[in-house]
């Protein structure tokens, strides 16, 4: 009887030390792609990522003339940043925030980040002659149209409180 007990202990020690290996393995995959054991496999951008995506394909600031009267700079809290170099615009709000490019007169977005507490509701990406993206959250909803004005995209503001 001794040896069935033994044979038992090997057989569940052996699985045992399969079933570890198997799972330090797919951790390790896990961790070799970048990518949480769990959670969502996406992530929204956050503004900073927002602004150094920008920034990049950006070949410089906006100059003073191709900002418009009441916008602010990327590097400040919120507002919008044109530039007709590109043809891009980052446009911040409280319920998110978008980067519109133009190109041959139509309008597409390049991405969209709710901000927290909102998520996106609708979008329309384009490229045509107006995009928009909807953010809602439990207050009410905000769009943000676009569309394209010499060259640089223009957005339209409207908040729908529920």
């Amino acid at each position: 009887m001794g040896g069935v007990n033994s044979r038992l202990v090997l057989a569940v020690a052996g699985w045992l030390l399969a079933a570890a290996l198997a799972t330090g393995t797919g951790v390790a995959v896990l961790g070799l792609l970048g990518r949480p054991l769990t959670g969502p496999a996406e992530r929204p951008m956050t503004a900073e990522e927002i602004r150094l995506a920008l920034a990049r394909d950006t070949p410089g600031p906006p100059s003073p003339a191709s900002t418009p009267a009441g916008a602010t700079p990327a590097g400040s809290s919120g507002g919008e940043t044109p530039d007709a170099a590109t043809g891009r615009r980052l446009v911040s709000t409280g319920a998110g925030s978008l980067i519109a490019r133009c190109d041959g007169g139509l309008v597409r977005l390049q991405s969209w980040t709710p901000a927290q507490g909102f998520e996106v509701d609708d979008v329309d990406p384009g490229p045509d002659d107006r995009a928009r993206v909807k953010f809602e959250s439990d207050e009410g909803r905000l769009e943000i149209e676009v569309r394209c004005a010499g060259g640089v995209p223009v957005p339209r503001i409207t908040r729908h409180d529920d």
